[in-house]
């Protein structure tokens, strides 16, 4: 499927009429304005014009989400059957496969994303919500214990849905990083919340009108748009929301973690990573080069997994460089729904000043473009855009090899061993993933069980599966999403003790 498919030019037009209606909040099942009126525009990235306008919500809206998500969760959503919720995810993720080119052509619009990049994701995106229904359908009702120092007296585990969930969400990627959050609250019979990135809304609005459509109670999924300075402020530290789950920056992190300290909320956080790619000089140099392309440059850099520290055997250092300017040289940028684009602009002109202050400093600080680099193209000048680059003569202090950039640059260094690449992997108060280009079991065993990584890759980057748990260590955060283990935060344990005979 491509951007010229005559079901791209319908969904094209589809968004188009969407767009020109201002989006509202999505309480209790209702779409409303928000509290104060207030309204703001959501800008394309590629050339700086308005998109649309969509409501931010402040403290009041927040206040009568979680109200209404309170409501659901004691009501009419917790008497349904693990039957009735694995049938609804499963009408959403229909819905959603139904309705997919419009979905990524609104990240695209919204994000600046390559379209082809969001579009690839249509399979993963909907297996996801497969894998979401299986488990709602086929959860344990609980385990029958014996007592140990009781004799004849049992008791029974249970796990019970924790209750009203705040979602707080990125803006890298609005489609998944939504679902991540939906999928397991409706599995298991919790109620949440969601604030999307204010930066990039329109996904998680349209994602709930498709709840709605698939036959949502009210109130079971709210979404209210809004600065995360205060409506995301507002939600983390809410007296009835039981868990906050977050993705987004580590410094974000810091003021929820103080946030929840209030209401007890049990957290779990997605967060930044500097994630090392390491190729020994036994790799397949050619792949390993292409991997490397694809872990810095893919969404323009703008993935927490990015594989920003390029660790090169020193003997094949050179020859490496080589191949990359080679694929780098290929790669087209410009606006996401055009057709051929591999690397779109920044989310915004804030992010392009932001990454181009780091280049700046870096050269100041003695780097050298070693692949890429350079003006973009001057029709290009009305977007937020940054050329791809490698940087070289990188050194420990320098703040663009230690700092998360979220953006198309990636430094690359050599190596000798791999006592000294493992060191320098380490060498990072982030740990969220990682990978390493060989063909040496005993290479790929001790490295991939060493270097600090949630979720390290070998002869590739970025595979993700429903099954897989994905999360970070150190300051990338801690609980996980995907997986059966990402259930675990969303619900509570209970035993039941049986004291005398029924």
């Amino acid at each position: 499927m491509t951007e010229q498919d005559p079901e791209f030019a319908r969904a094209m037009e589809r968004v188009t009429a969407w767009l020109r209606d201002d989006k509202e909040l999505l309480i209790g099942g209702t779409w409303v304005a928000a509290a104060t009126g207030e309204v703001v525009e959501v800008v394309n990235p590629s050339d700086g014009t308005t998109l649309g306008r969509v409501a931010r919500g402040g403290e009041a809206d927040v206040d009568a989400a979680v109200a209404a998500a309170r409501a659901a969760f004691e009501g009419p959503w917790r008497r349904a059957t693990p039957r009735d919720r694995q049938l609804l995810i499963t009408r959403f993720a229909g819905l959603i496969d139904e309705h997919y080119h419009e979905l990524a052509i609104l990240e695209s619009l919204d994000l600046g994303v390559a379209y082809v990049r969001s579009f690839g994701k249509r399979n993963r995106t909907v297996s996801h919500l497969d894998f979401y229904a299986a488990v709602a359908g086929g959860r344990n009702a609980g385990t029958r214990v014996e007592a140990s120092t009781m004799p004849g007296r049992f008791g029974v585990i249970v796990e019970q849905p924790i209750g009203v969930v705040g979602a707080i969400t990125p803006w890298n990627s609005p489609v998944m990083s939504a679902l991540w959050k939906i999928g397991p609250v409706l599995a298991t019979g919790c109620t949440m919340v969601l604030k999307p990135a204010e930066e990039a809304p329109l996904v998680s609005l349209r994602l709930g009108e498709l709840l709605i459509e698939a036959g949502m109670p009210a109130g079971v999924v709210n979404i209210v748009n809004g600065r995360g300075s205060v409506a995301g402020a507002a939600l983390a530290a809410h007296p009835g929301v039981n868990k906050v789950a977050f993705t987004g920056s580590t410094d974000t992190a810091k003021s929820i973690i103080t946030a929840t300290t209030n209401n007890f909320a049990r957290l779990s956080l997605e967060l930044g990573g500097k994630s090392p790619n390491i190729v020994f000089a036994d790799a397949d140099l050619a792949a390993a080069a292409k991997g490397a392309i694809a872990a810095g440059f893919t969404n323009s850099g703008q993935i927490c997994t990015a594989g920003t520290r390029l660790f090169v055997q020193d003997v094949v250092y050179d020859e490496f460089l080589a191949e990359l300017r080679m694929h780098t040289a290929r790669l087209r940028v410009g606006p996401g729904l055009e057709p051929g684009v591999d690397v779109g602009p920044l989310v915004s002109r804030r992010q392009q000043e932001r990454v181009q202050g780091f280049l700046e400093r870096a050269t100041q600080q003695g780097a050298e473009t070693v692949v890429g680099g350079g003006d973009v193209d001057p029709r290009l000048h009305a977007g937020s855009f940054i050329m791809p680059a490698v940087l070289g003569g990188i050194t420990d202090d320098m703040e663009v090899y230690s700092e998360e950039v979220f953006g198309p640059v990636v430094v690359a260094r050599p190596f000798s061993s791999a006592d000294e690449v493992i060191r320098m992997a380490n060498d990072s108060r982030y740990g969220l993933a990682g990978g390493i280009w060989s063909r040496n079991i005993d290479t790929v065993n001790r490295v991939s069980a060493e270097v600090d990584a949630g979720i390290f890759w070998v002869n590739g980057y970025g595979l993700m599966d429903p099954a897989f748990p994905f999360g970070g260590m150190k300051h990338s955060g801690y609980g996980r999403e995907g997986g059966l283990v990402q259930l675990e935060d969303y619900l509570t344990t209970k035993t039941v003790v049986q004291g005398t005979d029924l």
